[in-house]
């Protein structure tokens, strides 16, 4: 067995929740008398948590105090919207169960705020992740290496033995600055000849050749 545990990004590697985060960028928008965003606009943006997706979906000439009662306002709209047409990919849950089958830790690092990580973990993934973190002020977010060296101490596996999964620059970014492997999935928010140009240690089209790559 090549690894003992996997750190899977959440939005665009196990979850599509492209179309709720959408919504609430929108519903920002009409709030506060801005443009809509189109949905490959805010699929663009990704990637970087909550607060750079609305900044990068506002005008730049926002002023600081309206983009924090923005913000504040897109943070409780999401957490009580977060769930309403958001799904785990096709082929993921049984990916899940087959790696715990296996032994294999499993664990998630996002940047989305802490509370959703987990409401969503605990909807969708309760028996198969333990361990999920999530953007806090306890831990610097990616692509910093922290939320997975905390994942990878709760875990008891050293990141020589671990894999980050993962489907934008910014989860391998992450995975380099933690010094690990790095497979980036091509069903997430960014298109695959991006991902290639990365070079990360494997390109996954399908959920079941994580687990060819893992064993």
């Amino acid at each position: 067995m090549k690894y003992q545990a996997v750190i899977f990004d959440l939005d665009g590697t196990l979850l599509d929740t492209l179309t709720d985060l959408w919504n609430a960028v929108n519903a920002v928008c009409k709030k506060y008398g801005y443009p809509p965003r189109t949905r490959l606009q805010v699929r663009r943006a990704l990637g970087n948590g909550l607060e750079r997706l609305l900044w990068l979906s506002l005008p730049g000439d926002v002023e600081e105090n309206r983009f924090q009662a923005a913000f504040q306002f897109f943070r409780g709209y999401y957490l009580k919207h977060c769930n309403e047409k958001t799904r785990p990919y096709e082929g993921i849950l049984e990916l899940l169960r087959q790696l715990q089958l296996q032994g294999i830790r499993l664990a998630i690092v996002s940047n989305k705020a802490h509370p959703a990580v987990l409401e969503l973990r605990d909807r969708y993934f309760p028996e198969t992740m333990k361990v999920a973190i999530g953007e806090s002020v306890e831990v610097r977010r990616k692509p910093a290496p922290d939320t997975v060296f905390k994942a990878l101490e709760e875990l008891g596996i050293p990141k020589e033995q671990a894999v980050y999964v993962g489907d934008s620059e910014v989860d391998k970014k992450t995975a380099d600055n933690a010094g690990m492997d790095c497979f980036l999935v091509t069903w997430g928010f960014r298109d695959r000849d991006e991902l290639a140009a990365l070079e990360p240690a494997a390109l996954i089209d399908r959920p079941e050749q994580i687990l060819e790559k893992v064993m």
